[in-house]
């Protein structure tokens, strides 16, 4: 996360249920809690429920019906360019505790919104729940780009909801990096691109081990002339079950979307299943898929070795650039965090990796 305050356009901070701190640097951009920004505006109220559906599942009905949410308010006004990106967190401190979050982020008209999130705990190997609901409207030619990085412990369990509407020549850019384990997270974030030449990209970087069971995926619905989506995937286990699923759908002509699986296996006990999905409902659609799951390839390992590096630098070198996504049009700042969380992700899945090689694995 953003260590320096300064280089932040806005700030939020949530622990549990209760909002601690909001603050905003841009007059054009406004951060505050979801309570707070209902008293302001009226016409809030109507944006609820319209990127994600109140009875999509059980989590969803909990966090309408409980009796206590809160969650953040970041909007973009026309215009508005973020100079730095606004940062959230959301922290789950008590033990024994479901965390229900509703956040509403809008970008108008020609605006740009750049947005940090991370999720922690300081809980070591306490349960606790996490459900978090976040939609997304990005207006006629705004940009939104959204990095989220989760750091839970072991035995949390973790349901985010996730909606975008984007409009016409909108783009809505999500990056999701999963470094350390988590009890069971299952998430499938859907984009709705009903303008013309809309654009979503899903990224994600997976990395999980012993004990872990994620379900992950992204849905995009192409329902306007010359939308596009690129959907990526990277996954790496070390022990733990990934489920990696990817869904586009085209029902406008000239719309165009690609998506692709890759993972790693770099222990026995580990399994991917890769799950991709493509469904055309008219003539002149352009979607691809991808999808390959498989262990380092041991003539890979070996030409490295040859040319002077160890056993376990040929491995970290090769995860290293498996891990690598190129993510056209992050910000320089966004670009170089995210940079910073694979290779965290990279160093600990080779310390794995490293000791069942001493174990004659």
């Amino acid at each position: 996360m953003l260590e320096d305050t300064r280089q932040r356009s806005g700030t939020y901070v949530q622990a549990n249920n209760t909002p601690v701190h909001s603050s905003a640097k841009q007059p054009d951009i406004e951060v505050m809690a979801v309570t707070q920004a209902l008293e302001k505006y009226d016409w809030l109220q109507d944006y609820f429920w319209k990127a994600v559906a109140v009875d999509q599942d059980k989590y969803t009905a909990s966090v309408e019906l409980g009796e206590q949410f809160d969650g953040y308010f970041f909007r973009a006004l026309p215009g508005a360019k973020s100079v730095f990106p606004v940062q959230a967190c959301l922290y789950l401190a008590k033990a024994q505790l479901a965390q229900k979050v509703h956040n509403i982020i809008i970008a108008e008209e020609g605006s740009e919104l750049h947005i940090i999130t991370g999720c922690t705990t300081a809980l070591r190997e306490e349960p606790g729940l996490h459900i978090g609901i976040s939609e997304f409207f990005i207006k006629r030619g705004a940009r939104v780009t959204f990095t989220m990085i989760h750091s839970w412990n072991p035995a949390t369990a973790v349901r985010p909801r996730t909606g975008a509407i984007i409009e016409e020549n909108g783009l809505f850019l999500s990056n999701y990096v999963l470094m350390k384990p988590v009890r069971s997270l299952q998430m499938y974030p859907a984009a709705r691109c009903v303008g013309e030449n809309a654009i979503v990209r899903f990224n994600s970087i997976l990395v999980t081990g012993k004990g872990s069971s994620i379900d992950v995926g992204s849905r995009v619905l192409l329902n306007a002339k010359g939308a596009r989506t690129e959907v990526l995937a990277r996954a790496i286990t070390t022990g733990g079950h990934i489920t990696s699923r990817g869904y586009i759908e085209g029902n406008a002509p000239e719309v165009k979307g690609h998506l692709e699986c890759r993972g790693l296996i770099l222990s026995e006990k580990g399994t991917i299943h890769a799950v991709p999905e493509l469904k055309g409902t008219l003539a002149g659609v352009d979607l691809s898929h991808e999808a390959a799951v498989g262990k380092i390839a041991e003539e890979e390992v070996e030409y490295l070795m040859a040319r002077g590096l160890t056993r376990s630098e040929a491995t970290a070198t090769i995860v290293r650039g498996f891990l690598r996504v190129d993510i056209e049009g992050l910000p320089p700042m966004l670009g170089a965090e995210l940079r910073r969380a694979v290779e965290t992700s990279e160093r600990n899945s080779c310390k794995c990796r490293s000791g069942r090689e001493r174990d004659g694995y």
